[in-house]
């Protein structure tokens, strides 16, 4: 009886372990792919690395809101300050999502490798919070805040 119990449970052993790595994770390269705050917020970074600015544009809500230690920019002028930059590898950490609604609040460390205007981005990392809202099937940024170096 004991032996029996023994290769029931390693028979089940053995066929629940292939399905951890049957569908392993994808990170979300688009904005189509998204399916959630810390998705949507990946799916971003990877577009301004590739310069998709149509895609950026497109799910940058009208009436978005970036704010940084310099003070606080509307749509037109964040997107533009956006574009200046030249990014090599950008890299999150710490990522912290909390849902509420259709609304996702995304935390996180940034590290920026590349240039803005030609001058290097800071090394450190930096503190961010995004807001992304579900708006019928895709994933809309609100706001964005650059809170500053991470200690």
């Amino acid at each position: 009886m004991r032996r029996l119990v023994a290769v029931t449970l390693f028979t089940l052993a053995l066929c629940a372990s292939p399905a951890c790595s049957v569908y392993p994770y994808r990170e979300a390269r688009a904005f189509s792919d998204a399916t959630g705050g810390e998705s949507a917020e990946r799916a971003f970074w990877h577009a301004v690395e590739q310069k998709h600015w149509k895609a950026i544009n497109s799910c940058v809500a009208l009436n978005f809101v970036y704010v940084t230690p310099a003070g606080r920019l509307d749509r037109d002028a964040a997107l533009a300050q956006i574009q200046r930059l030249q990014i090599q590898e950008a890299s999150l950490g710490d990522v912290a999502t909390e849902m509420t609604g259709n609304t996702f609040v995304v935390s996180y460390t940034l590290v920026l490798r590349g240039s803005i205007d030609g001058q290097p981005l800071p090394a450190t990392p930096q503190h961010r919070v995004s807001v992304w809202q579900k708006e019928k099937t895709s994933w809309v940024l609100i706001s964005h805040t650059v809170l500053g170096a991470a200690a």
